[in-house]
């Protein structure tokens, strides 16, 4: 594997993936209250869960395998945050133009995991 980042608070892509986490923690803090441990904790949970296992998949670089499943997992976890904002959307608790720059955060962490994924790539 090649890279250029040195830690991995250096990664561009655990960057992004942590703005897109505190942007739906912001926005999840206007919820119903009935949501609390339903739709808010699931859309928290996922969310927090992409930067860990990229922090997971950067302590595991050295092993391809590991590395591999680390950034599957990150992978999947954006695809559930992904699948819990258009449910906020359809439930009306995010507006077109919230939901659509939340989209389009986690399309590019999506894109950098991608690339990662593909070539080994860690800059």
């Amino acid at each position: 594997m090649r890279g250029k980042a040195g830690k991995y608070h250096d990664l561009n892509v655990y960057q992004e993936s942590c703005t897109l986490d505190l942007a739906i923690f912001q926005l999840t803090k206007s919820w119903p209250k009935e949501e609390m441990y339903s739709l808010t904790d699931q859309i928290r949970r996922s969310s927090r869960s992409v930067g860990a296992n990229i922090v997971e998949a950067w302590a595991k670089r050295r092993y391809l395998a590991h590395f591999t499943s680390k950034l599957t997992d990150a992978d999947g976890e954006l695809q559930e945050t992904q699948h819990w904002l258009m449910r906020a959307k359809a439930y009306g608790y995010i507006d077109a133009k919230a939901f659509e720059s939340l989209w389009e955060q986690s399309k590019q962490v999506g894109r950098r995991l991608g690339a990662m994924l593909n070539s080994g790539d860690w800059s």
